[in-house]
């Protein structure tokens, strides 16, 4: 694997749009740091007059903005190559400030909710103070679960060191954990990574895929004691947080923050356990498909539709992209040209780089996407589904404030899901093979699978796990691991489920921000039923209003400026009867072919 040095630059991200050099961002560190005197002399001031608040509340805005800025700068950095020691420490420094400068803002909250509702509402009455009223109203909802400032001051302390499971994981798994060479289609013995497990577990070759399947989750099984202390300490660590802030669960409390109710994650799982004789009705398919006598759980990524050459370069996966999104008008077609032209996207892999993909907003700058393209058709949708959080982050960033401008985690999946589903219904309607019509659909159904119930096995795992803490069951490798394998076989009934697979839970490293997955599951059914609105209506209004509201209202109020209410169980419901329709629908296909 190439060092990050000898890749092309043209595929590589600028940080220059955040800051000149490594040594501006060292100077505007220092400076911020500096400037947390600012902060102190803000405490005790919020509560004196509507003035006084407002200029409190901006102050530390800016100090925020900046921060976070510099935070996200030595991010990236890591992530582009974490085996890089300057880009580690850089890291470091950033997260040690910034975890002081939210020490400093301990005394915020508390002293917002020390101010009678009354004298609050007063504050917050002219139209000056419109761009606050959210942020501040959505604050005073937390009273019951705020403590004084000095216990928030000590919570505030522990961010550093609750950043520890999740950066020894990060660690081990993307620079010190070693992966073994396993063979490819012609028999040549080739260097297994985090990048390219994909393309080899989708290996229409059976051994191929099993190998590769046995060498990624076994060298997870030799390190599974350490996963499990990791794992288990951000369970406890989540616990400790919401018992002294007086939440019933960890889960409840991670809901609290963005006021959407339990209830929500247990109807999605409650109607995924109804439908799952439609993914065995799926599983029956597929293994008719590949032509096997038992299916196993690595022939599940793998086409169904055999002898389809789908490959995929980075420029042909742009302008797919491109066209897929026409339905959502011209202005999101310039957006797109900007991200090309601008080096939004970090495209192929390197050593030591961050495994997967992911968007990283930048308020005043633009985002930043990280890829590891391999030309495989799951590649075009990863480009599509980051870009859809790009724009989201775009459209937020340049028409709300600072403030304002942060979509929560419940509709950050949103944007990104529908552009994977724009993209399948531009290559069903455009795509005149059968075969490849095929392979489109067959794509499209993983994408239930692996998002819909997958994600929500995961939910459903993170949910069960952090219940056996809270009822004193010890986190060990072999509890976890055994409570994984129970729900493979639970949500993929009639598929072989051999030992390897129950290790899966530690490769998945969403668990280590808790209750996020199942996010994945609610956001891929609004986007179903969104984009299959805006293909068959062509209005995109509601939806292009939806992707500028950024943080400024509640997440389940937002989705339903584009038509969708998750308070129901509809939404979920809708995409589940897709996902049946377009098995059958796949079903008459293979049998023309």
């Amino acid at each position: 694997m190439q060092a990050r040095k000898d890749m092309d630059p043209k595929f590589q991200w600028d940080f220059t749009h955040m800051y000149a050099s490594d040594a501006v961002w060292e100077a505007e560190l220092n400076a911020c740091v500096k400037d947390m005197d600012r902060i102190a002399a803000i405490e005790g001031t919020l509560g004196n007059s509507r003035e006084s608040f407002k200029a409190g509340i901006d102050t530390m805005n800016e100090i925020a903005e900046r921060f976070e800025r510099l935070y996200i700068y030595a991010n990236l950095h890591r992530c582009a190559d974490g085996s890089e020691p300057k880009h580690q420490e850089m890291d470091q420094k950033a997260i040690s400030a910034y975890v002081r400068f939210s020490t400093a803002l301990a005394f915020m909250e508390p002293e917002i909710l020390a101010i009678p509702e009354d004298k609050l509402e007063e504050f917050l009455a002219p139209d000056e103070m419109k761009p606050y009223r959210f942020t501040i109203e959505n604050i005073a909802r937390t009273r019951e679960h705020c403590l004084d400032a000095q216990r928030e001051r000590m919570l505030a302390q522990l961010g550093d060191v609750a950043q520890t499971p999740q950066d020894a994981y990060e660690m081990l798994t993307n620079v010190d954990m070693e992966l073994p060479k396993i063979h490819d289609e012609n028999g040549n013995e080739v260097q297994l990574t985090a990048g390219n497990f994909g393309v080899y577990r989708e290996s229409p070759v059976r051994a191929v895929r099993e190998e590769a399947f046995n060498a990624m989750f076994g060298t997870y099984k030799k390190y599974i004691n350490t996963f499990a202390a990791l794992y288990g300490g951000n369970v406890k660590q989540d616990q400790f947080m919401a018992n002294v802030r007086g939440y019933g669960s960890a889960r409840e409390a991670a809901l609290f923050r963005n006021n959407i109710p339990v209830s929500v994650y247990d109807s999605l799982i409650e109607a995924v356990h109804e439908n799952l004789p439609t993914m065995r009705k799926y599983l029956d398919l597929r293994k008719e498909a590949l032509k096997l006598d038992k299916i196993d759980m690595f022939d599940l990524y793998c086409p169904m539709v055999k002898d389809v050459d789908y490959k995929v370069p980075f420029e042909e996966a742009k302008k797919m992209v491109k066209k897929a999104t026409e339905p959502l008008g011209e202005g999101y077609q310039k957006l797109l040209d900007k991200a090309y032209s601008e080096h939004w996207m970090d495209v192929y892999e390197n050593k030591g780089k961050r495994s997967g993909a992911f968007s990283c907003g930048v308020f005043g700058v633009h985002p930043y996407v990280l890829l590891n393209y391999t030309d495989a058709l799951d590649d075009a949708f990863t480009t599509a589904h980051e870009l859809g959080h790009a724009m989201h982050s775009y459209k937020s960033d340049n028409t709300q404030d600072y403030m304002n401008h942060d979509y929560c985690i419940f509709v950050a999946e949103v944007a990104s899901t529908v552009n994977e589903v724009l993209l399948t219904k531009y290559l069903l309607k455009t795509e005149t093979d059968k075969a490849r019509r095929a392979y489109i659909l067959n794509h499209f159904l993983e994408g239930f699978r692996t998002t819909l119930f997958r994600q929500t096995l995961f939910a459903e795992f993170e949910s069960k796990a952090h219940e056996m803490y809270q009822n004193g069951e010890p986190l060990t490798a072999e509890r976890l691991t055994a409570l994984y394998r129970s729900l493979v076989e639970l949500y993929y009934d009639g598929a072989e489920v051999p030992e390897n697979i129950a290790y899966e839970w530690a490769f998945i490293p969403h668990f280590y921000t808790a209750f996020y997955v199942y996010q994945y599951a609610t956001g891929f059914s609004s986007a179903v039923s969104i984009a299959t609105h805006i293909v068959e209506t062509g209005d995109a209004e509601g939806y292009l209003k939806f992707l500028t509201t950024g943080g400024s209202d509640y997440p389940l109020n937002e989705l339903k400026l584009a038509g969708v209410d998750l308070t129901s169980p509809q939404p979920v419901k809708d995409a589940l009867k897709v996902f049946a329709d377009s098995v059958e629908e796949l079903r008459e296909l293979l049998k023309e072919l």
